[in-house]
C-alpha cells in the first residue's frame, strides 16, 4: 500500500484549532489530521457493520 498527497485549504481559525488539539496529544497537525480522518473511516465501518449483523439476525 502506498502514500498519497492530499492538500486542505483550510482558514487560519480552523489552522489553530487544529494545532491545539495536535498539541494536546504531542502530534503535528498532519498526523491528528490523519488519525481523525482513520478513526472517523473505523466508526462508519464498525457501524455499517453492526446494521449489516442486525439485518442478518433480525434484530430491530
Amino acid at each position: 500500500m502506498g502514500t498519497s498527497v492530499l492538500s486542505l485549504r483550510v482558514d487560519g481559525e480552523l489552522l489553530e484549532r487544529l494545532r491545539e488539539h495536535a498539541a494536546k496529544r504531542g502530534m503535528s497537525v498532519q498526523d491528528y489530521v490523519v488519525r481523525t480522518l482513520i478513526r472517523d473511516d473505523f466508526d462508519e465501518r464498525f457501524q455499517t457493520a453492526v446494521e449489516e449483523t442486525e439485518k442478518f439476525y433480525g434484530v430491530t
